[in-house]
């Protein structure tokens, strides 16, 4: 039996298709620079829905384009141009003001992926940052899970949250290409890292009495005769700091 592909069939329809039809039966896709390799981009009339790194699928884009049909059961064709303001997203670092669909995940996920939309480029947070964030400061490991299956990687940063002793952790399109992003966005990983064997999770500044996650953009700008390790956010108290309202550690 001859299979009749879609557009064929909606083709020979006797009626023309209602207004928004396709945008509800297909996805578009786009290739596009990202910021360490070429990137897949899927999106629907909602907005982006998945991002994958090209290589990832080896560069084939026929293999891209089945793996979305059996993930999010629809179809995808060629889009004429890229979702406005993707382009400038990806080069600096912000994706807030895109639009997506997150249909795909539930309500805790997308909690989750909302929060994570907030981290700065060139800044991290730790998972239980993420899990204290959105109310539920136990679900530090239901929080990663929720990250291991984000849809719209890179866009929405979760490459940016790393485990409380400063090691980048896991990473859905594995840990190289993670420490590769955090590298371009010129974190300090080896620094944290240092503190981190340490046992100082925060950093301080004994002018200004505000402490910091080690990333943060106020913590850079602590001269090294003024920086205070610390250890908790205990001990962070106690020798009268306060945290800092832009990363808002513990």
């Amino acid at each position: 039996m001859t299979t009749v592909p879609i557009d064929a069939r909606l083709a020979a329809l006797a009626e023309p298709a209602p207004a928004g039809f396709a945008a509800s039966v297909y996805a578009g896709w786009v290739e596009v620079d990202g910021p360490v390799g070429p990137l897949y981009v899927a999106f629907t009339d909602r907005g982006i829905s998945y991002v994958c790194p090209t290589s990832w699928m080896g560069g084939d884009a026929g293999r891209f384009l089945e793996y979305f049909r059996g993930r999010f059961g629809r179809p995808l064709r060629p889009a004429a141009r890229a979702p406005a303001g993707l382009s400038a997203a990806l080069r600096s670092g912000r994706g807030t003001g895109l639009d997506y669909d997150l249909r795909s995940v539930g309500e805790f996920d997308r909690k989750v992926l909302a929060k994570t939309l907030e981290i700065p480029r060139g800044e991290v947070r730790p998972y239980a940052w993420v899990a204290r964030e959105i109310g539920h400061p136990a679900a530090v490991r239901a929080a990663g899970s929720a990250l291991g299956r984000n849809p719209v990687p890179i866009l929405i940063p979760c490459h940016r949250v790393v485990r409380s002793d400063g090691a980048t952790g896991n990473y859905g399109f594995g840990p190289q290409l993670k420490v590769d992003l955090l590298r371009a966005e010129e974190v300090d990983l080896d620094g944290i890292q240092r503190l981190g064997r340490r046992r100082a999770h925060y950093v301080g500044s004994d002018t200004t009495g505000v402490f910091c996650y080690p990333s943060c953009t106020h913590a850079r700008r602590i001269t090294d005769g003024h920086r205070v390790e610390l250890a908790n956010a205990a001990a962070a108290a106690g020798a009268g700091y306060r945290p800092c309202r832009h990363c808002r550690p513990a």
